[in-house]
Order: structure tokens, then sequence, then C-alpha cells
């Protein structure tokens, strides 16, 4: 991927070796931060060596499995970040009158999600403002967006974090299911407390309390402790699980539409569910970039209507 699709940011040796030092410090790793930018483990190096030579002072304390920053590294990284994202915003207030977004966007989301219905989506964004350069990152936990140096967290659920601003861009709910063969063997929960009789499968979401389901049902809001003799962070696998008839899952409707419509998988107590609205979350700071916003406003149109839409419910 190139480093930013900007004659200025491109034709500035200074600035190419503030965004290595940068990707590198990020990702603890040459051979990471190579990759990532699409150079040579060795180029890196020999860039990051003439940046130190230039700086006068050890950005980095390399070891032969690791890279770690150094205390003048860390006050480097501060000023790096300020001085790309000035360049960054100069250039885009230049450009802006032109209405077209340009720049990286550094996006990331969690697995199913992203894979399923954003990467798709970031495509059409792609094709339609072909001066976006995109870089997407798939993880199933909770990032710190400032410190990996994203621009926007497609999460479920709101942001808590005082330094960032939530966006929402879609309703959501997470539901209770099981295999049909499940529940011939262990019965159907009549209650919600009844869950803690049954097997349940265990995914550490990104927002939520591992083992602790919080549902609103008839009575309103009510919690259970929940266990299961299975458990995953990767919530391809939990869903393969129940639909292998290993136990009840609690995910999100468009997570499950499909294996439901199917028969793989059926509701279990619909009366109850769990709101988890998608957001895309943003920091203070870049929350008025020009190419943040075109992206939130086409994320927001495209998962609410679009071919990629996420499904919000199911008919009872």
């Amino acid at each position: 991927m190139k480093n930013q699709n900007v004659q200025l940011a491109n034709n500035d040796p200074f600035l190419r070796d503030l965004r290595l030092f940068c990707t590198v410090a990020r990702r603890s790793s040459f051979v990471a931060g190579a990759n990532e930018m699409g150079l040579s483990p060795a180029h890196v190096s020999k860039r990051i060596a003439m940046l130190e030579e230039t700086l006068g002072v050890k950005l980095f304390n390399r070891t032969t499995r690791r890279v770690n920053i150094t205390s003048d590294g860390e006050a480097a990284f501060l000023w790096a970040r300020k001085i790309l994202e000035d360049v960054e915003g100069m250039l885009e207030a230049v450009s802006g009158s032109r209405g077209e977004p340009r720049g990286v966007l550094r996006i990331c989301a969690s697995l199913r999600l992203g894979r399923d219905h954003v990467a798709p989506i970031l495509t059409q964004l792609r094709q339609r403002h072909p001066t976006l350069e995109i870089w997407l990152e798939l993880l199933d936990r909770r990032v710190d967006l400032i410190g990996e140096s994203f621009d926007i967290d497609i999460r479920v659920g709101e942001a808590h974090e005082p330094h960032l601003i939530g966006h929402k861009i879609a309703e959501n709910a997470r539901i209770l299911c099981a295999a049909p063969a499940y529940l011939e063997r262990h019965g159907r929960p009549k209650s919600l407390a009844e869950l803690g009789q049954h097997d349940c499968l265990l995914f550490r979401d990104r927002d939520q309390s591992f083992g602790v389901w919080r549902l609103e049902g008839p009575s309103g809001e009510e919690s259970v402790k929940v266990t299961g003799p299975m458990a995953s962070n990767h919530s391809d696998i939990v869903r393969r699980w129940a639909i292998e008839g290993y136990g009840i899952i609690m995910a999100s409707i468009w997570d499950l539409a499909a294996s439901i419509r199917a028969g793989e998988l059926v509701r279990v107590l619909p009366a109850y569910r769990q709101p988890a609205d998608v957001w895309a979350v943003t920091a203070a700071r870049t929350s008025g970039s020009e190419r943040v916003r075109v992206c939130i406003a086409f994320l927001k149109q495209q998962l609410i209507e679009g071919p990629h839409a996420l499904v919000t419910r199911l008919e009872e």
C-alpha cells in the first residue's frame, strides 16, 4: 500500500521517513512495518537508521525478535504523528474546495462484520473516490484508536472513552439461538435464569463482559451468569459450534440470520434481545476530516439500505 496519495507527502523524504517510523513504532517490528508499507525490511531499516542519524537519537532498541521504542523514540513518535496529521489536514483543507476527499483511511472492524459487510462497502467507496487509499484491519478485540493510529473503528456498541466520538450508523441487536439437535437433547430454556443450567458458547466480544449476558425482555433488563464447555475469541468458531449443536449462542441478528433461515439455528427465548447498535468511532481530532466524514456517511447509507446492509430484524 502506498504511503499517501498526495504528491507533497510522497515527494518529501523526511515525511516519508516519519511515516515509516510511525508504522514501525506502531507495529513494533521492521518486518510487519515493511509489509504494511509495501517495502522491503532492509529498505525500512536503512531509512530508520538515516532518520536516527538526522535526529541524532536512537529511536529503537533492536533484538532478533522485536524492536522496542526508546524514550527518545516515544517523544519523536508523538511529534511525528502530529506533523503528519497537520500535513494531511493542510492538504485536505486546500483541496477541499474541489470536493474530493483524499488521503489514507485506516479503518478497523470485528472479523465477521468487517469481512462480510464493511469490506465490500469500502470497495464501492474506493471506486467512487479514487483519491482515497483504504487500509482495513479486522480484529476481534477493542482497539486503541489513537495509539494504533486508526481513523475509524467500526464497532458494536457506543464509545465510552471520553476522547472518542461515536457516530451511530446502523441499528442492531443480539439474540439467542441454538441448533435444533441441541434443543432436542437438552430442551428449551423457559426463562433467562435457566440459561445457567445450559451449555452456553462463550465469545469474548469487544464490548461484553465475559460470561455475563445482559438482555432486555418483558421485565426490562436482566442479566444471567452463563458457563459452557467451549469458548473462543473468534466469532466464526463460536457460530460453527452452535450450528454443530454444542450449545446456545448469543450473537448479532445479522451474524445469525442466514443460519436461522437455513434451519441450522432456531431462536431461543425470542422475547429477549440485547441492544447492540453499530457505531463508527473516531478520535475528536479527526472527526471533522472530510475523508472520515464521507466514509462514515457512505457506510451508514450502505449498511442500512445497500446490497450489504445489516439484517436488523427477523420475522418472529
